[in-house]
């Protein structure tokens, strides 16, 4: 009998194939130090005395139980307000303007955008704050920012809304006085802020709930794909553009490309930063 501290890769393989089946999220062999770390983790925290224990838990255990609580384990929840502020800069100033006005002409009065790998947070509130500063007539419109992730203990953290100095280092200051409240526990975000965010779990990979993610002017889909290999990256890149409302617009991460698996966006560059619309 192995210890619980012998893993080969012949067992990595399969706890990764198990984890590109339930999200589509790929480890490459190079990540093999970090998923076993992770497996390693869970397997000693679960009291398993082996990995084949481990496994079998993983794969007969209720379908929210171990799989989900590895996928946490093994998800990367790095982000802060205003994070890529050159983008957002340009999503405010240039692209949401033009979107308004086009809404107004045509009489229409409410606005849809998805967070989609929210994790803690600072990326919906963001937008929020983007909205209530960038808006003139916000009162006349009906404005709605759903936010997901994977990840339930993310979620908890961001219902929260109670942040460290690290989450705050690229929040100008006029912002951090206007939509946040300083407590001994860290910066807690106003109500004003939270009022038009929701939170809800959502696997990306799960074709039945996404399916139901419609009428979206804009997604902020940002450094969530680099995870995913080519076959799931274009199953959900095709989900968003589902999701889409036509003219809509998605916003990914810096280092991301959707150009090589799909050409049903249109491709537009604003100042120093591309996003792809929805024709």
């Amino acid at each position: 009998m192995r210890g619980n501290d012998e893993i080969t890769w012949s067992d990595l393989c399969k706890v990764r194939d198990l984890i590109f089946k339930e999200t589509g999220i790929y480890y490459e062999s190079k990540k093999e130090d970090y998923l076993k770390a992770r497996v390693l983790k869970r397997t000693k925290e679960t009291g398993a005395r082996t990995f084949q224990e481990y496994y079998h838990n993983l794969v007969f255990g209720r379908k929210d139980g171990e799989v989900l609580s590895l996928i946490e384990e093994l998800t990367v929840n790095e982000t802060y307000f205003f994070r890529d502020f050159p983008q957002l800069q340009g999503f405010a100033e240039v692209v949401l303007p033009i979107y308004l006005e086009k809404k107004r002409s045509a009489g229409q009065f409410t606005l849809k955008i998805w967070s989609a790998a929210c994790s803690t947070g600072e990326e919906p509130y963001t937008l929020s704050i983007i909205l209530r500063e960038m808006i003139e007539d916000y009162d006349l419109w009906d404005l709605r920012i759903d936010a997901t992730d994977i990840d339930r203990r993310v979620l908890r953290q961001a219902r929260l809304g109670l942040y460290g100095d690290r989450s705050m280092k690229d929040t100008p200051v006029p912002y951090r006085t206007k939509y946040f409240q300083k407590t001994s526990d860290g910066w807690r975000i106003l109500p004003s802020v939270k009022k038009c965010v929701t939170f809800e779990q959502l696997n990306l990979a799960d074709r039945s709930i996404m399916r139901r993610k419609k009428g979206y002017d804009f997604i902020f889909c940002r450094n969530v794909l680099i995870y995913f290999n080519d076959v799931s990256r274009k199953r959900v890149v095709a989900n968003l553009y589902d999701a889409l409302l036509p003219g809509g617009y998605i916003f990914l991460g810096h280092s991301e490309s959707i150009g090589r698996i799909t050409a049903a966006f249109v491709l537009e560059r604003m100042g120093d930063f591309l996003c792809y619309r929805k024709p």
